[in-house]
């Protein structure tokens, strides 16, 4: 009977759960969803228990695929959506309902008191915690702390999101480095909580909890989730990891200097290395990887799919009504489109900032644009510009990459956008780099759940059986000629990203307050 594996991918719209072969091959994959709840300006909340119950519909689901033998299932392994806050109490009880996720930011007036103490930089520097402070778990605590204080006494652990759904299976409390590398408490190069930062956040060491190997074995399920999931007893459960570094491990990034760019509603370009990769201008972030000694460090854009989509609903509503009627991707139609436009679109440049703005840019109000037009321009030219100009922020952002390390000559990508012919070849002539699409595609978070459950088990003996399972699909390599031209507009675009980032906050100085709050 051959082994298999079951790998949970649990994103901020649901749980993916994928059945993989003991060799790394998908067998199958089921998704089902759950709601993320805003009550309040920046509060984003989840429910724990709509987790679980969604796991439990997902492995339930998986297993009634064909490829699917309950009984050849050995280990199973989650990738978790980062920066969690989850109390329980000694009895591991949960205290809330709700909690909030990575990208709740109602923990603001939680910082000032910690940075009275703290040096920023020094806490940046440490950390790698290059999100806005507010949104790291720590701050989160001591919201609770101020606002709940009744909960907050019964605190006697706080968990992750994936660490959670670990007790719910084993009854283990227990976390992995990379998920611990996002509480903000958390010294990366010596990959244990740093004693100084648990000092100045006032909570007690215990709250935290136990940090073990991503590939280390948690336990057995327990009588209950195994029933619950209609799986073995005797399935074993691996600590798992934080979803940065799943994903980064399923997209090839086992070894220096490798990257992948993520391209979705929002996109990334990671690179792994042996430190961590830290610039107190652009603070890219840092999470430990899951394979061991390494860390993946990333500078974002917030809107680039999203952007994307937007031009796609103000600008090719017939393009939307024919992919409907066809039973056709309207971004194929909008690409085959744009693919009329010349590159450089005419001089026509992009800014895709509608989300606003990231550590790459002079204020996080900054809207996006089109720079540019003039009468003789088509919707084909703002379609390629549009295309290019994310193209154009991520180059900025691999940029500050290379100032800080050596950055290979061939790029993966993953995420919707690289489904698209034109626009790996947009991203290979950007970057100056061969951009590769595998057959792992939006499937990497998966796959690096199905490696670290696989070397938990002791089905592999390490992570490189990683690079055999990618079979390479497509490979756009960069044309000198259209190298040249984007070449000479990135000045163009950086300095049109400045005079937008300065327009916006100088315009949010002088605003009311009601419409400053809007912005913010």
């Amino acid at each position: 009977m051959s082994s298999s594996i079951i790998a949970y991918d649990l994103g901020t719209g649901g749980i993916k759960a994928s059945l993989y072969a003991s060799d790394g091959q998908r067998l199958a994959s089921v998704f089902v969803g759950y709601e993320t709840s805003y009550p309040q300006a920046s509060w984003h909340e989840q429910r724990p228990e709509d987790w679980w119950s969604v796991l439990i519909a997902a492995t339930r689901r998986l297993l009634v695929s064909p490829a699917a033998d309950a009984a050849a299932i050995q280990c199973l392994a989650i990738s978790g959506h980062s920066l969690g806050c989850v109390p329980l109490d000694r009895d591991g009880r949960l205290l809330c309902d709700a909690t909030p996720i990575w990208s709740d930011r109602r923990a603001e007036a939680q910082t000032v008191p910690f940075f009275n103490k703290v040096d920023p930089t020094e806490w940046y520097l440490t950390t790698g915690n290059g999100f806005p402070a507010a949104h790291y778990t720590v701050f989160k605590v001591l919201w609770y702390r101020d606002h709940r204080p009744d909960l907050f006494r019964q605190i006697h652990q706080i968990v992750g999101t994936k660490d959670y759904l670990n007790f719910r299976l084993t009854g283990q409390l227990r976390t992995d480095f990379s998920y611990a590398s996002g509480c903000g408490v958390y010294d990366l190069r010596k990959w244990d909580y740093a004693p100084a930062l648990v000092a100045a956040s006032g909570l007690p060491r215990e709250i935290w909890p136990a940090i073990s190997p991503a590939a280390s074995i948690l336990g057995e399920l327990t009588p209950a989730a195994a029933t619950a999931l209609g799986l073995p007893r005797s399935v074993k459960v691996a600590c798992g990891g934080v979803d940065n570094s799943c994903m980064a491990l399923g997209a090839r990034n086992i070894a220096e200097g490798r990257t992948y760019a993520s391209l979705g509603s929002s996109a990334w370009i990671a690179v792994t290395s042996a430190q961590p990769l830290l610039d107190e201008r652009v603070k890219p972030y840092v999470f430990t990887h899951v394979v061991p000694g390494l860390f993946n460090s990333a500078v974002a854009i917030f809107s680039s799919g999203s952007s994307f989509k937007w031009v796609c609903q103000q600008m090719c509503q017939d393009l939307l009504e024919q992919a409907r009627r066809d039973d056709l991707d309207v971004y194929d139609l909008m690409s085959a489109l744009a693919a009329a436009s010349p590159p450089g679109a005419r001089g026509v440049i992009f800014n895709p900032s509608l989300a606003g703005g990231s550590s790459l840019d002079l204020s996080p109000l900054i809207r996006g644009a089109f720079l540019g037009l003039d009468l003789g321009h088509t919707r084909a030219d703002l379609i390629r510009a549009a295309m290019e100009g994310i193209a154009f922020n991520l180059r900025l952002a691999l940029d500050e990459l290379r100032k800080l390390c050596r950055v290979c000559d061939q790029m993966v990508v993953v995420g919707g956008s690289s489904k698209s012919a034109l626009w790996r070849q947009i991203f290979a002539d950007t970057f100056d780099l061969t951009i590769q699409q595998t057959n792992v595609g939006q499937d990497a978070g998966s796959l690096g759940a199905a490696a670290v459950a696989a070397v938990a088990a002791g089905l592999w003996q390490d992570f490189s059986p990683i690079d055999a399972i990618h079979r390479l699909e497509a490979a756009a390599a960069p044309d000198p000629a259209t190298c040249r031209i984007y070449q000479q507009m990135l000045p163009s675009f950086r300095n049109a990203a400045r005079m937008l980032a300065a327009t916006a906050r100088d315009a949010g100085a002088q605003a009311p307050a009601s419409i400053r709050f809007a912005q913010a």
